[in-house]
């Protein structure tokens, strides 16, 4: 590795771990562009290399979230599994396809990551405006509680207390019925067959393109096993982590990754990552989203323009 390619790797590294700190994923997207159009190697190498990226990514954020306790690690390490024999066969197909149509289909799936980070903080926005809304029409209301301590109108004794329903006694229309309610695990029964469905297209998507695919991880998580938005997040960082590793030894003996160069790039991409935790608390989400989004989509075009010519 020459001096020139290491003074390349350290921002590109720098960049990619700002970003997935910052944003929480999405950021390992661009190691694949990096490595082919920076670091001079080929598509193939680079969607192989990316996964040892991403893997190390994965490592630190999981720690993180582990501490916390936002990560379910037995659906996590069911849903990955689940995923492996779609990252086997993900990564055989890379590995078959000609270069030119694979870094088309990269440029292909930046744009789908772009719209879809666009929307979600387009969702976001909504939300936080919606629930300020409800906050303001709540606390315009008068309050129909009585005062603490007045009785008057409760008909029972002062200082009585009204007995707590034991669970499952509600009725069952009330929308608010335990049997509506995920468990205390966090997550609703999931259905087999379309967890396992989702499972190898997310361990499908890995192989082929060496991406985290946390983009398509949190959102299957959120809607197959119904976990909550945080736990999600932690819980896909298992899931990544698996995929990845799957991806990567299966690519193991289809040609020599240079190992020297992705250490390199992983260990900036994770000292960049501690500096995007910090930077997220000082600026804004929708920043951050937005200029992402036009970044990866200004790389999407440019990588179609040089490929698709070719084709």
């Amino acid at each position: 590795m020459s001096v020139l390619i290491a003074a390349t790797a350290l921002p590109c590294g720098l960049v990619i771990g700002l970003l997935l700190g910052a944003l929480g994923g999405g950021g390992s997207i661009l190691a694949v562009p990096a490595l082919v159009y920076l670091l001079g190697q080929t598509p193939h190498e680079a969607t192989a290399g990316a996964l040892v990226v991403v893997a190390v990514g994965a490592v630190g954020g999981l720690l993180c979230h582990a501490r916390a306790g936002r990560v379910r690690w037995a659906a996590g390490a069911t849903f990955g599994a689940l995923g492996t024999v779609g990252s086997y066969v993900g990564s055989r197909c890379s590995a078959a396809l000609d270069a030119k149509v694979l870094m088309a289909a990269f440029s292909g799936l930046m744009l789908v990551v772009a719209a879809g980070m666009l929307l979600r903080g387009r969702r976001d926005r909504r939300g936080r405006a919606e629930a300020a809304a409800s906050a303001v029409v709540a606390g315009a209301a008068p309050s129909s509680r009585p005062p603490a301590g007045d009785v008057r109108d409760s008909g029972a004794p002062r200082g009585s207390r009204e007995p707590r329903e034991p669970h499952g006694s509600r009725d069952p229309q009330d929308p608010q019925h335990p049997r509506d309610a995920p468990d205390l695990a966090g997550s609703r029964r999931p259905r087999p067959l379309r967890t396992v469905v989702t499972a190898s297209s997310v361990g499908l998507l890995t192989g082929f393109f060496g991406v985290g695919g946390g983009f398509v991880v949190v959102p299957a998580l959120t809607l197959v096993l119904g976990l909550e938005m945080p736990v999600a997040v932690g819980t896909s960082l298992l899931v990544i982590l698996i995929n990845s590793t799957a991806a990567l030894a299966t690519r193991a003996g289809t040609g020599a990754l240079d190992w020297p160069l992705l250490a390199l790039l992983a260990g900036c991409a994770a000292a960049g990552s501690h500096l995007g935790n910090r930077l997220a608390g000082r600026l804004r989400p929708q920043t951050l989203t937005t200029a992402f989004a036009v970044l990866v989509t200004v790389l999407a075009l440019a990588m179609a323009a040089t490929t698709l010519p070719d084709l």
